[in-house]
């Protein structure tokens, strides 16, 4: 993992009101890697995603797609998106359209991709995710494992240079997870380019290229995940674990 990362985050800053939720927060993301976001609730972990996808606005710091400063007033925000694919815990899938037509809306209407390409494209993705029988379904019909797919299908359509994976199996029955988390591991075989944020910590440890713990804001830990969960550096990482641990969340080390 060598040579420009696809994503660089410089001493982010958010705040809301007089609650700071990021702090200077640095990160590198090299390509075809996953890095996993894990922490409490409210440890920054959405919010960092929602600042890399200029769904909020950083107050300090800056933000770097393939090294270029996207955090940069002047650069267009549509324009950054185009390159980010976004999948969040809600599927956000339009109920008044078919799967495929929910897959291709974006591709043909701000790609401008022609209908027939865009919908080549999406029976595409739908057979690698076992879903092509699902293309002329509405999403009431589909379990929320199979929304959920398609929601990542969706975001895998315009080709992103970078994949943002924020709680998306939060949502979903238990026996929906491992679905919907094999898409992912597929993604990573494939070579995409991904930061999540998990509660799934075994998951987050097998898929993981590096491991970035927040804990009020502030990285507090980054690293492999072999360091991260088997030898964590920081006593606040490990109460944490130890209390997943505890749960019946994640194997000890060992």
């Amino acid at each position: 993992m060598t040579g420009e990362p696809v994503l660089r985050l410089e001493a982010v800053r958010k705040g809301f009101g007089t609650s700071l939720v990021l702090r200077d927060v640095h990160l590198e993301v090299p390509a075809h890697s996953v890095t996993v976001l894990i922490g409490a609730s409210g440890s920054g972990k959405s919010t960092l995603l929602r600042c890399v996808n200029l769904l909020e606005e950083i107050d300090d710091g800056a933000i770097l797609l393939d090294g270029e400063e996207i955090t940069d007033p002047r650069v267009d925000p549509d324009a950054v998106r185009r390159r980010i694919g976004v999948v969040f815990q809600a599927y956000n899938l339009f109920p008044h359209m078919t799967v495929v037509q929910n897959v291709t809306l974006a591709p043909r209407r701000v790609h401008g991709v022609p209908r027939e390409r865009a919908e080549e494209r999406a029976l595409e993705l739908l057979d690698r995710l076992g879903l092509r029988d699902k293309a002329g379904e509405y999403p009431d019909r589909l379990s929320g494992g199979q929304q959920q797919r398609v929601a990542i299908v969706r975001a895998l359509a315009t080709d992103p240079r970078l994949l943002l994976l924020d709680e998306i199996t939060a949502a979903l029955d238990p026996e929906l997870v491992s679905e919907v988390l094999s898409v992912v591991r597929d993604l990573k075989a494939q070579g995409m380019t991904m930061v999540l944020a998990t509660h799934e910590m075994g998951f987050a440890r097998e898929v993981a290229d590096q491991v970035c713990f927040l804990d009020g804001g502030v990285v507090l830990e980054q690293g492999p995940p072999e360091q991260v969960f088997g030898d964590p550096r920081q006593e606040r990482t490990r109460r944490f674990l130890r209390r997943i641990v505890d749960a019946g969340r994640l194997a000890p080390p060992g």
